[in-house]
């Protein structure tokens, strides 16, 4: 099959060597001049586009020139506004219809979900006025196959939770966490390409929900970082649990790290 990648980052290059290795044509998408011979080097094809929010690049019908189009850009928000994501969305769309595109996955977040105190599923509410809903539903009111992954924090290789608040003194230690490993996010993407679970919303998240106090506490024994101090919080801090019940119940997912206390990092 002949995938493209959009966006080869900390998620699209090594979701790229997996499906390579899986025996797929992969085509990915750098904004780096520099990052092309590296796309080479494991079997991707590369295209340099840049996304300012206008697509820029030469060659981006023979990017689209595949049958599944997986997005992986991170939606850049700060100084370039809120706006600015759906509007690079909305600038590939335009290229779209004269592709051969088949069927898209969009990496979503769990962030479009508001702090409700409980578990939430797919079916809860989520906030409507959030970049990534309404990209989502852009996305939706294609006539391809669309498929839509929110997930959790990504963590893994250098992405190490406890590694930002080493020395700093915090009062959410007793939150639940929403993590999800790298490792586990290709694994379902791959299989969504395999197996074909089109068409689905679904939460990426690992089962288990340990507090980010026991986070940070195993992170510093596991690599020697200087321990956070926690506080008491003086008030509720809201929170939420996401459940990947509907992602292990419709495809029989088994995740790799069910537990974030057990991510491998490095």
């Amino acid at each position: 099959m002949k995938i493209s990648i959009l966006g080869c980052g900390w998620l699209g290059l090594p979701l790229g060597e997996t499906l390579v290795k899986n025996g797929h044509t992969v085509k990915g998408s750098t904004t780096s001049e520099s990052k092309i011979p590296l796309l080479s080097t494991v079997n991707i094809e590369p295209f340099l586009l840049q996304f300012t929010p206008k697509i820029e690049s030469e060659n981006i019908a023979q990017f689209l020139d595949s049958e599944i189009l997986i997005i992986c850009i991170p939606p850049r928000a700060g100084k370039l506004g809120e706006d600015y994501h759906i509007q690079q969305i909305e600038s590939l769309l335009e290229y779209l219809p004269s592709s051969s595109i088949k069927s898209i996955i969009y990496t979503s977040s769990t962030s479009v979900y508001p702090d409700l105190n409980r578990e939430i599923s797919e079916e809860d509410t989520v906030i409507d006025n959030h970049a990534l809903i309404k990209v989502e539903n852009l996305l939706k009111n294609l006539p391809q196959n669309v498929t839509i992954l929110r997930c959790g924090g990504l963590m893994g290789g250098e992405r190490i939770p406890a590694k930002y608040f080493q020395g700093k003194t915090i009062n959410t230690g007793k939150i639940p966490v929403n993590y999800v490993h790298q490792d586990d996010v290709i694994g379902i993407i791959s299989m969504i390409v395999e197996k074909g679970f089109w068409n689905e919303t679904f939460n990426v998240v690992s089962p288990e929900h340990p507090i980010r106090e026991e986070i940070y506490l195993k992170n510093c024994e596991d690599l020697g970082f200087t321990k956070p101090i926690f506080e008491e919080a003086t008030e509720l801090i809201p929170f939420k649990i996401i459940s990947p019940k509907k992602l292990i119940s419709r495809t029989d997912y088994n995740f790799k790290y069910a537990n974030p206390l057990d991510f491998r990092y490095l």
